[in-house]
């Protein structure tokens, strides 16, 4: 009994710190900047805003601008992409078996990629502002399924050949995606660096919606599956013995997180190693029951970006260096870093 209330009180501590955390982390990324703005002005306007005449206005329009208009919701944007692609990353880590598994390395991010290109270079915005998040999901849905295909097709269902194969796709996706950013106006091609790099700078009120009401769905879903999660992390054998269709549940976690994964490349570009690094840290803090993986996943992802954000707004400040170098940077060490700790476990 008292062990549980001590790992409770770790959890909910841990939970605050990470809440806390956040909240610190937000008010820094919106007063940084080529205008800094005070905390206390930033937590100023988001207040009137949500309850007009409660604070006394002591700011002048243009900073207010600057603090709802611009920095806010990229900052919300940046918390609600680096959620997303934590959560699909300890989801994919757990049905694999493989904790290299992300939805950069499996092909997912490309194939969001492929499509958000498609809709911007060829097809046009047909359904509106849908067109680009609705072929960036079916780009990642569809680079999802090639990946189970070749895995099926070469017999390299394995944890480790499913990231290999996971790989190989992700370059035919993006020499494909090159294909067709040389086949487009020269004039265009500029729109998909983007995408290519990694970018927060296009967050706008009217598109958060998309993303938020994907993020809140899905990581809905995978919390009802948490438990399914931690059978999957022991083997499949023994996620059959407790009943769970484990071809069919893996399937779904694929195609969730396509569609997160694909949604959030749709307004944030590739971003890459969030899914990767954000998990182990989480599993490091709160232990590997994914009732408390995901949370802390999505809490620390979320942390993550908005100071990857903050590095690639100010360190060649004032160029606004793309997101997904900074994530790239940190994620390569990462990398080295748990293979060398692989290996001395193993």
């Amino acid at each position: 009994m008292m062990g549980g209330i001590k790992s409770f009180n770790k959890t909910l501590a841990l939970v605050l710190g990470a809440l806390a955390l956040l909240l610190v982390s937000l008010s820094f990324a919106i007063s940084v900047g080529a205008v800094p703005v005070p905390p206390g002005t930033v937590w100023g306007v988001m207040l009137n805003r949500i309850s007009p005449d409660l604070i006394a206005q002591t700011w002048s329009q243009s900073r207010e601008a600057i603090v709802w208009e611009i920095r806010l919701p990229r900052a919300l944007l940046a918390m609600m992409v680096g959620a997303g692609l934590a959560m699909v990353g300890a989801s994919l880590q757990a049905v694999t078996r493989n904790p290299l598994a992300d939805p950069h390395l499996l092909g997912i991010s490309s194939g969001g990629a492929f499509g958000a290109i498609l809709a911007l270079l060829h097809t046009g915005l047909f359904i509106g502002p849908l067109t680009v998040p609705l072929l960036a999901f079916l780009g990642a849905l569809g680079a999802t399924l090639i990946v189970l295909a070749v895995s099926r097709f070469a017999n390299a269902m394995s944890a480790d050949r499913l990231v290999l194969a996971g790989v190989a796709v992700s370059f035919i996706i993006m020499a494909c995606a090159n294909v067709l950013i040389f086949l487009a106006d020269p004039k265009a091609t500029h729109i998909v660096v983007f995408w290519m790099l990694g970018g927060l700078g296009l967050a706008q009120w009217g598109q958060l919606i998309y993303p938020l009401v994907i993020l809140l769905g899905c990581a809905g879903w995978l919390m009802l599956r948490a438990q399914d999660l931690n059978a999957m992390t022991v083997g499949d054998e023994t996620a059959s013995t407790l009943g769970i269709p484990v071809a069919r549940f893996r399937l779904s976690v694929f195609v969730v997180g396509a569609l997160i994964t694909g949604v959030m490349v749709a307004f944030s570009g590739i971003i890459g190693f969030v899914g990767l690094m954000v998990p182990h840290v989480a599993r490091m803090l709160v232990g590997g029951d994914y009732a408390r993986v995901l949370p802390g996943s999505a809490l620390i992802g979320a942390v993550f970006l908005l100071w990857a954000d903050i590095a690639a707004r100010t360190v060649m400040a004032p160029e606004d260096m793309p997101i997904g170098i900074v994530t790239g940077l940190v994620g390569g060490v990462f990398f080295v870093w748990l293979l060398g700790r692989q290996r001395v476990v193993n």
